[in-house]
C-alpha cells in the first residue's frame, strides 16, 4: 500500500511550554506510553444550524494553529475533509497557515471522508464518493492523503467499512462507539475483516473523542480504565468537541505536568497514525495475537435506524438520482465526445454526502436543520435531474423515429446495467378515448387504463400502464395508438371483494376481517411462507418512551394495538395487473395499503401511505412467517449479513431475508424497502406472534433531539417527528429456500429508481429504436457505477469508470459488456468483492484496475 504518512515532530516528551529541558520522570512511573491526541470532533450540524458549524470550523482550526505556535511538541489531528473546505473558501490565510502545518507534520489530517457520515445507512456506493471526494482533496491541497480511517462519533459501522477503507488507502480506522457497555467486543486493537477478507487495524477510541476544557487527569484515567493496558501503548483523545474548540492551554500544560510526574506513565503528544505505526513496526509476532472481527460493530442509540423518515426518503432519491446522472452523463460523453459534467455532479454528490452527517441522517438534530437538509438534497436530485434530462433529450433526437400522424412515439429509457421487464405508468394528452401501445415493430404490449394524475373535465389528459422491455442501460421505443387497449387475457384475477389477486405464478390472500395479506403462495412450488400465520398482526403501534437516539435499546418488537380495517377496494383489473387498496385506521392516524400484482409477477408489491398523527409512539409493519428453524440475511452496503433471530433492532439497506423451512421443504421470504433502514427479526413466541417474523420500524415520532436522561416536561411544548403523510414501496418475494434466485439487491435497485418514460416526436436519426450502452449480464456480480473519470476534464479522453460488486457472497466470473465502447470486461470476482476499472474510449488502450480513489492500483497518483 503506498505510504502517505506525515511525520510526526519530534520534540521531546515533557517540553515545557517555555522552552524548559523536561525533567526526568519518576523511576517508579508506569512502563507505558500514552499517545495523547490533540482533536476538536465539531458537528456541522446537532443542536445548531450548518451556518453556525461553519463558523466554528474557523474559530476551531485557528485555536489549533495558535496552540502549535505557543507549544512546539502540539500536534493536532483533523478529520472531516468538509470543513477544511469551509476554511478554505472563507479563509484563505488560515488555509495557509493550515497548509504549512501539513508540510511540517504537526496538523494531521485523518479519515479521508468529506463527512463522518452514519455507517449503516449510506449505500456503498456513497461511502465510496466519501473518499473519492476527501481523498482527491487532500491530494489536490496538500499532496498526502489520509491513511487512517475515522469515525469517531457514529453510532456503528457497516461490516464492510474495512473493505472500503483498503479501497481509499487507508490501513487502519479509529471509532467510538458502541463502547464496551454496548457489545460483545472487549478489544481496545484489534484486525477487523470485511465479509471479502480485506483487513484494518482497528482501535476503539476509550472513553470519549474530546475532553473537558482543562485539566486531562479526568480524561486520562477514564480512558484507562477502558483500556487495554498489556498493549504498553495507547490512545488517549484529548480536546473540547461536539461544537469544535479544540484542545486548550490547560489541556496541552496538564499533559506536560502529568509527563514530567510520571502519574500515568510517558504522555506524549501524537496522532492516529504514529500510533499505529508503532504497533505495525512489532512485527507479524504481535500482531497475529490480535483478535480478528468478522462482523458489524454495532449497536449503539438503534432508533436512529428510523428517526425522522423524510431525511431517510430524501438521501435515497437523491443517491438514486446522482448514480443515474452519472451514469447517463458518462454514455453521452462516450457517445458524442460531450464534456462530463464533473463540476455539476460533484456539487451533488457533495449535498448528499454533507447530509450523511451522523446527525443528519440518523435524524438527530434540531428540527430547522432539516429544512435545510431537504433544500440541499433537493439541490442534488435537481442538477441530477437536468443531466438526466438533458442526456435523455439529445439520445432521443438521434433514434430515428418514422413519422406517423395516428401515433405517438414514447421512449422508456432504463438507468440499470441489466434489462429489465416494468409496469410504465404514463400521462398523455388529447386522446379522450384512451390510448393503446405497441413497440417499435408494430407488436401490441399489455396495457391498461389508469387513473390520471390530473382531475379536469375536458379529458386532456389521460393516463396508461404498459409493460415495457427495455435493454441494459439504454433505451427502447414504443407508440401510443389512439383508442383503448386490445382485450387480452394474460390470467390475472382480482376477486370481487378484493380479498384474492392471483396470477400464473403467485396467489395472495387477505383476510376480509383484517386487510392483512394472509397467504402468499408459490403455485410452482406450492409453498407459502406466510402459511399458519393467519391471526397474527400485521401492524403494531405501541408508545414508545425512547429518545431521539434511541439510547439503551435492544428491540422495538413489542407488542401493540393493530391497525383497523375501513375498507378493502378494488382499484384496478386488466390483463397487466390487478390492484387491491386497503384502508385502515388507528387513533388520528390512517394507513393506507396498495397492493399491485403484475400478470408475471413472482413478488407482491406493496404501495403504502401513512397518515402519521401520532406522539411518541411507533409503528411497526410486521410479516410473520410460518418457518421452521429461520435463518435471517440483511443487506449491508455492498455485502449482505446473517444475523440472529433474536428481535434486535438492525440495520439494513434496502432488503431482509428470512429462510427455513416449511414441513421440512426450503422456503423463506424477503422484503423490500428502499427507504427504511430499521428492522428486526424476532422469534415465535414475541411481538405478541405465534410464529417468527421479520418487522419493519416505519415511523416513530420521539421530540426532536431528545437526549435521554432528560426527562420531558409534561407540560412542555414540544415538535414530534414525523407528523403528516409519508410515503413508501414494499415488496414481498416469496422462494423456495434460496434468498438469491430472488435477486433481492437489483429488485430494490428496480424499485428505488425506476425506468423514466417521455413523449417524443418524428424525426430521423442515426440510432436504432432499442439500444444498450453497458450490461452487466444480470447475474451475481452487479455494476453499481457507470461514471466519467475524476481525472481528465472531458469523458472523451477519460473513458469510463465502472465498478461492480459480487452480490451472493459466493465466488463469481462476471462478463460485462459495453457495446458504448466495443469492450468487454471478464473478470473473477470473490465473495462480495468490489472491483472498479477505467475503460479508455481508445480501443487499443488497456483497461485498467483501479481503486475507489480511481488511481491504478499500486501506483502513486500524479
Amino acid at each position: 500500500m503506498p505510504a502517505h504518512r506525515a511525520p510526526v515532530a519530534n520534540a521531546p516528551s515533557g517540553r515545557q511550554p517555555h522552552g524548559l529541558a523536561p525533567s526526568p520522570r519518576p523511576a517508579a512511573t508506569p512502563d507505558r506510553t500514552l499517545h495523547m491526541i490533540g482533536n476538536a470532533h465539531l458537528d456541522p450540524v446537532w443542536l445548531w444550524p450548518w451556518q453556525e458549524g461553519y463558523q466554528e470550523a474557523r474559530a476551531t482550526f485557528a485555536s489549533a494553529l495558535d496552540r502549535m505556535d505557543e507549544y512546539p511538541d502540539f500536534v493536532f489531528t483533523c478529520d472531516q475533509i468538509v470543513l477544511l473546505s469551509w476554511v478554505e473558501e472563507q479563509d484563505p490565510d488560515l488555509f495557509a497557515r493550515i497548509a504549512h502545518r501539513v508540510a511540517e507534520g504537526r496538523w494531521v489530517n485523518v479519515g479521508g471522508w468529506w463527512v463522518e457520515p452514519d455507517c449503516n445507512m449510506p449505500m456503498g456506493e456513497s461511502f465510496a464518493r466519501q473518499g473519492l471526494y476527501g481523498q482527491r482533496y487532500l491530494h489536490s491541497r496538500f499532496g498526502r492523503i489520509a491513511t487512517v480511517g475515522m469515525n469517531v462519533d457514529p453510532f456503528g459501522h457497516s461490516a464492510t467499512i474495512p473493505q472500503i477503507l483498503r479501497g481509499q488507502r487507508m490501513d487502519s480506522y479509529c471509532f467510538l462507539r458502541p463502547g464496551p457497555h454496548e457489545g460483545d467486543l472487549d478489544d481496545t486493537l484489534f484486525h477487523w475483516e470485511s465479509p471479502d477478507g480485506s483487513r484494518v487495524l482497528t482501535y476503539r477510541i476509550p472513553f470519549e473523542y474530546g475532553s473537558a476544557p482543562g485539566d486531562v487527569s479526568f480524561q486520562t484515567e477514564k480512558s484507562l480504565g477502558q483500556l487495554d493496558r498489556s498493549l504498553g501503548q495507547m490512545m488517549v483523545f484529548y480536546g473540547v468537541g461536539n461544537h469544535g474548540g479544540g484542545p486548550t492551554k490547560a489541556n496541552i500544560e496538564s499533559i506536560h505536568r502529568y509527563d514530567r510526574m510520571g502519574t500515568f506513565g510517558r504522555m506524549t503528544m501524537s496522532s492516529p497514525r504514529a500510533y499505529f505505526d508503532e504497533m505495525l513496526t512489532r512485527g507479524a509476532g504481535f500482531l497475529d495475537t490480535l483478535a480478528v472481527r468478522r462482523d458489524d460493530l454495532q449497536h449503539h442509540a438503534p432508533g436512529c435506524y428510523s428517526s425522522h423518515s423524510g431525511i431517510k426518503a430524501w438521501q435515497r432519491r437523491a443517491q438514486f438520482a446522482a448514480l443515474s446522472a452519472e451514469r447517463w452523463a458518462a454514455v453521452e460523453g462516450a457517445l458524442t465526445g460531450a464534456l462530463y459534467p464533473r463540476d455539476d455532479l460533484e456539487r451533488a454528490w457533495k449535498q448528499i454526502l454533507f447530509n450523511q452527517f451522523h446527525d443528519i441522517l440518523p435524524g438527530s438534530a434540531i428540527e430547522p436543520s432539516y429544512d435545510d437538509a431537504r433544500d440541499q438534497l433537493g439541490e442534488a436530485v435537481a442538477i441530477s435531474k437536468r443531466i438526466i434530462t438533458r442526456v435523455h433529450n439529445r439520445i432521443a433526437r438521434r433514434i430515428d423515429i418514422p413519422a406517423d400522424a395516428a401515433t405517438q412515439p414514447v421512449v422508456v429509457f432504463n438507468p440499470h446495467p441489466w434489462p429489465v421487464s416494468v409496469d410504465v405508468d404514463l400521462q398523455y394528452s388529447a386522446q379522450p378515448h384512451g390510448v393503446r401501445v405497441v413497440d417499435h415493430v408494430g407488436t401490441s404490449v399489455l396495457s391498461q387504463a389508469t387513473q390520471s394524475t390530473a382531475t379536469t373535465s375536458d379529458l386532456s389528459r389521460g393516463a396508461v400502464t404498459f409493460r415495457a422491455d427495455v435493454p441494459a442501460l439504454g433505451y427502447a421505443l414504443y407508440r401510443l395508438l389512439p383508442g383503448p387497449a386490445l382485450p387480452a387475457d394474460e390470467g390475472v384475477r382480482v376477486a370481487g371483494d378484493g380479498t384474492v389477486l392471483e396470477n400464473a405464478h403467485l396467489r395472495v390472500e387477505l383476510d376480509a376481517a383484517t386487510g392483512d395479506v394472509v397467504s402468499l403462495r408459490d403455485k410452482t412450488t406450492g409453498v407459502d411462507p406466510l402459511a399458519g400465520t393467519r391471526g397474527q398482526p400485521r401492524t403494531a403501534v405501541c408508545e414508545d418512551p425512547t429518545d431521539t437516539w434511541g439510547h439503551r435499546v435492544i428491540s422495538y418488537a413489542w407488542p401493540g394495538a393493530a391497525f383497523h380495517l375501513k375498507r378493502i377496494v378494488v382499484r384496478e383489473t386488466g390483463p397487466l395487473r390487478s390492484r387491491v387498496r386497503v384502508e385502515r385506521g388507528w387513533g388520528a392516524s390512517t394507513l393506507v395499503e396498495e397492493y399491485l400484482l403484475s400478470h408475471d409477477a413472482r413478488a407482491l408489491r406493496v404501495d403504502v401511505t401513512l397518515d402519521w398523527r401520532e406522539h411518541a409512539h411507533l409503528l411497526k409493519l410486521r410479516f410473520p412467517v410460518g418457518l421452521e428453524h429461520p435463518a435471517a440475511t440483511y443487506e449491508i452496503p455492498y455485502a449482505t449479513l446473517e444475523r440472529p433471530v433474536d428481535g434486535a433492532e438492525e440495520p439494513a439497506q434496502s432488503w431482509v431475508d428470512l429462510t427455513g423451512t416449511i414441513a421440512g421443504t426450503p422456503a423463506g421470504l424477503t422484503v423490500v424497502c428502499t427507504t427504511k433502514h430499521g428492522w428486526d427479526v424476532s422469534p415465535a413466541g414475541t411481538a405478541g406472534l405465534g410464529t417468527a417474523s421479520i418487522g419493519i420500524t416505519a415511523v416513530r415520532s420521539p421530540v426532536y433531539s431528545w437526549h435521554d436522561p432528560r426527562l420531558l416536561d409534561p407540560e412542555g411544548v414540544y415538535s414530534f417527528h414525523d407528523q403528516g403523510v409519508q410515503r413508501f414501496s414494499l415488496e414481498l418475494i416469496p422462494h423456495g429456500g434460496d434468498w438469491r434466485a430472488a435477486q433481492p439487491t437489483r429488485r430494490a435497485a428496480v424499485l428505488g429508481s425506476p425506468v423514466r418514460a417521455q413523449l417524443e416526436s418524428f424525426h430521423p436519426g442515426d440510432l436504432p429504436p432499442r439500444g444498450s450502452f453497458v450490461d452487466d449480464g444480470g447475474g451475481a456480480v452487479m455494476v453499481t457505477a457507470v461514471k466519467g473519470s475524476e481525472d481528465v476534464p472531458d469523458a472523451a479522453a477519460a473513458g469510463l469508470i465502472v465498478r461492480a460488486v459480487e452480490t451472493r457472497g459466493l465466488p463469481g466470473s462476471a462478463r460485462i459488456a459495453l457495446p458504448l465502447v466495443g469492450r468487454t470486461i471478464e473478470e473473477d470476482f470473490g465473495p462480495h468483492q468490489v472491483r472498479t476499472f477505467r475503460i479508455p474510449l481508445d480501443p487499443e488502450a488497456p483497461i485498467v484496475e483501479v481503486d475507489l480513489l480511481e488511481w491504478p492500483l499500486g501506483e502513486e497518483p500524479a
